[in-house]
Parts: structure tokens; sequence; C-alpha cells
């Protein structure tokens, strides 16, 4: 069975679990998501200890063909996230 969680839920367990209005804890959980954006647009790179890395790719642009008309066309370049969990997580996992 798998596990799943969305902001709404995090809101609730911070809510909870630090006895504070959701109103709060969604306050306190959007800054640090905006933090975390803030510094990846500037492909900056955010290292959570024991967690893990978020950092910035970047994929060049290039020609690819579509495969239904079989045309050329141009793929504009790209920047994505990217995140690499730490050895201390990596093992919790285990």
């Amino acid at each position: 069975m798998s596990l799943s969680i969305n902001r709404k839920d995090l809101e609730a367990r911070f809510s909870e679990e630090f006895n504070v209005s959701k109103a709060t804890a969604n306050e306190y959980i959007k800054f640090v998501f905006d933090q975390i954006t803030d510094v990846l647009k500037e492909d900056g790179q955010v290292d959570i200890y024991g967690f893990g890395r978020f950092s910035v790719t970047h994929r060049k642009g290039r020609i690819g063909i579509n495969p239904s008309t079989g045309e050329k066309m141009e793929i504009l370049p790209t920047r994505n996230v990217k995140f690499k969990s730490s050895k201390p997580l990596k093992d919790m996992l285990k």
C-alpha cells in the first residue's frame, strides 16, 4: 500500500504537532517552500541535512522529430529541478 501526502495533509499534521492554527501552519509551510523556490530560481541549490539536495539542471535546446508526422521541430532549452537524497535518508529507507 502506498502512502501519499499533499500540502493540505502536511498543514494538518503541522498544526496538530505544534498546536498552532491551520492558517499559521500554512504560513510556515508556504515560507519554507517559497525560500526553496527563490534559491532554485537563481540557479542555486538547497541542501537539507539528513534529507537531500535540490538543484537545477539545464537541458540544451535541440532539434527533435515529431513521431506522428516525421517533421523536424525545435525543442527549446529547459530548466528542471533535480533531487538527490542524502545517505541518512537512503539508509532509513532500507
